[in-house]
């Protein structure tokens, strides 16, 4: 008889298969990662249908086979219906929910991770800044994955950074000043104290400190370029770039 697992877990990708299947990305409490296939999830009458979808938070309840895991049961938890009913947040979660998918591979549970979802998602209900709990949960993820930049000293020279206008460089893994910063560093990003001060906060503060802050469009844009270049380095070294 095979053994039925159940945990909790954020359903951050499905695709379809065969007519009327499913397959589930989950990042769980007990498992970590895991794909689940919902066998029949969308026929109408089926049971398993209310119960799980994407963006749910749900219990479930799964079975091990050979080749895949396949759902039992359903039970949504959180369905976060004020973030489907808004654009911009909606745009958010498909952010986190990509960066997951991309970043977090293998099965392994973390509970930083575990927490960290719920905590974004439940942040992204309230009204807050959007954008900016979208880095919030970027940064923090890709510290607990152990992806470190040294945010105190220049990269290069590794004297300590003062406040000035600096350049942040995915391929080198951090700031540079500007001292350092020459023509031969093609990947360089204008970055400003602010927005550096803003990582430094993401990685020792924590979100709520971070929420008081009143931040400018303009570090929201530095932080949208540097979160963009690290994310497409990083993937390009763990081989899943496209």
């Amino acid at each position: 008889m095979a053994v039925q697992y159940r945990t909790k877990g954020f359903v951050f990708k499905k695709e379809n298969v065969r007519e009327a299947d499913q397959l589930f990305s989950v990042f769980t409490e007990n498992f970590g990662r895991v794909k689940i296939l919902g066998r029949a999830v969308r026929k109408i009458k089926s049971k398993l249908r209310s119960g799980i979808d994407l963006f749910y938070f749900s219990e479930i309840e799964f079975i091990q086979g050979r080749s895949y895991k396949t759902l039992t049961d359903a039970v949504a938890l959180n369905k976060f219906k004020n973030i489907r009913n808004d654009l911009n947040k909606l745009e958010i979660v498909q952010r986190i929910a990509e960066s997951t998918d991309q970043l977090i591979k293998g099965e392994e549970k973390d509970e930083r991770i575990f927490n960290l979802l719920n905590e974004s998602l439940d942040e992204l209900c309230k009204n807050l800044n959007c954008e900016l709990l979208y880095y919030y949960f970027f940064w923090s993820l890709i510290f607990i994955l152990g992806y470190q930049i040294d945010l105190r000293s220049c990269v290069e020279c590794k004297e300590k950074l003062v406040p000035n206008i600096m350049n942040f460089s995915a391929e080198s893994q951090g700031i540079i000043c500007l001292k350092c910063s020459d023509d031969s560093i093609k990947d360089k990003i204008k970055i400003s104290p602010e927005t550096v001060k803003i990582l430094r906060i993401i990685q020792k503060e924590g979100w709520d400190y971070l929420k008081r802050l009143k931040v400018r469009d303009s570090y929201l844009e530095e932080l949208n370029q540097i979160s963009e270049s690290y994310l497409k380095t990083l993937l390009q070294q763990i081989g899943c770039g496209k």
